[in-house]
């Protein structure tokens, strides 16, 4: 398969978040991602289960052969070496998901892969952090760019994901 870019939307919130963040980028070069753009670091509330603590999200950018079914195998290997319990009830705590978001020239629509991911028009705290890495990305289906979608989001949704660290936060020791 020929290289293309793929966007992925990661986060925590159990354990050491940021650690997680960290080595998840890392795994995901080992992987066959060849990561090249990693947004700001951001904190947000949860979403779906509120009872748990708070995230850090980022998203990634990169070149990759992998098609949407590697990088699932790909992600969900990564989550489960992090700990993440598959068992457990959907939108709950977990040390890390890892989430893909777009892939340049491919959409999915099986049951258990969408891409790009079903929800991510929705979600300020995957758009705030996409449009660090993918602003001009035009969503395949709704025809416009993820920095529009994250801000046809209310002012106040987009206020929730807070910044804590800017681009570059990953290399910090």
């Amino acid at each position: 398969m020929q290289k293309r870019r793929v966007y992925l939307a990661l986060g925590s919130n159990l354990g050491d978040r940021r650690a997680h963040l960290h080595d998840a980028i890392e795994e995901l070069r080992d992987g066959g991602v060849q990561i090249d753009a990693v947004s700001a670091l951001y904190e947000t509330p949860p979403w779906g289960v509120l009872d748990q603590p708070a995230f850090l999200n980022i998203a990634v950018g990169g070149e990759s052969n992998l098609d949407a079914r590697a990088l699932l195998v790909l992600a969900k290997r990564i989550e489960a070496a992090h700990g993440r319990d598959f068992a457990a009830e959907r939108w709950t705590a977990r040390p890390l998901d890892v989430d893909i978001a777009l892939i340049e020239g491919e959409t999915v629509d099986d049951p258990d892969l969408a891409v790009p991911h079903v929800l991510l028009a929705e979600r300020s705290f995957v758009l705030v952090p996409l449009a660090d890495v993918a602003g001009d990305v035009p969503h395949p289906r709704l025809a416009r760019t993820i920095a529009a979608l994250r801000d046809a989001h209310p002012q106040a949704e987009r206020d929730e994901v807070v910044r804590v660290a800017g681009a570059g936060w990953e290399r910090e020791s």
